[in-house]
């Protein structure tokens, strides 16, 4: 029998993320059908952020959207908003780590990006962003 985990990445991205990393985010999401040339099939071996099973409350989703942030003097300020929220099994958390490698370079902001948690449990094991790396995450 598997476990089941509710995953969620709540963050943004800077605005100079790499072309290859949204195509890698894309690819994930199920948005391109095809995976980047240059994304390591061991750590990537398949999307891993596509909505599937509706077992969540609300249903799984997937979002990965430019955004206005601010307006200054010198113009707008852009950054990427990704938004996941699925139903992983636990043979995918395997990989949790190679997608946090491959946001954590790009993060806008200090702190919180999202969080693990079984689905039956109330404690979550959360992503914490910081100096373009992530803390280890333990599940």
């Amino acid at each position: 029998m598997s476990d089941h985990y509710e995953v969620v990445f709540s963050t943004f991205l800077r605005d100079d993320t790499p072309a290859t990393v949204l195509a890698a985010l894309r690819w994930h999401m199920g948005i391109d059908d095809e995976a980047p040339d240059d994304l390591d099939p061991d750590d990537h071996p398949y999307p891993l952020l596509l909505p599937g099973q509706p077992r969540l409350p609300g249903g799984d989703i997937v979002s990965l959207h430019r955004t206005v942030q601010e307006f200054t003097s010198s113009g707008t300020r852009y950054e990427w908003e990704l938004f996941v929220r699925i139903y992983w099994v636990d043979d995918l958390t395997l990989y949790l780590d190679a997608l946090l490698e491959l946001i954590a370079p790009h993060v806008a902001r200090r702190g919180y990006g999202g969080y693990i948690r079984d689905e039956y449990d109330i404690e979550m094991t959360t992503f914490n962003f910081h100096d373009g790396t992530y803390d280890p995450v333990e599940i």
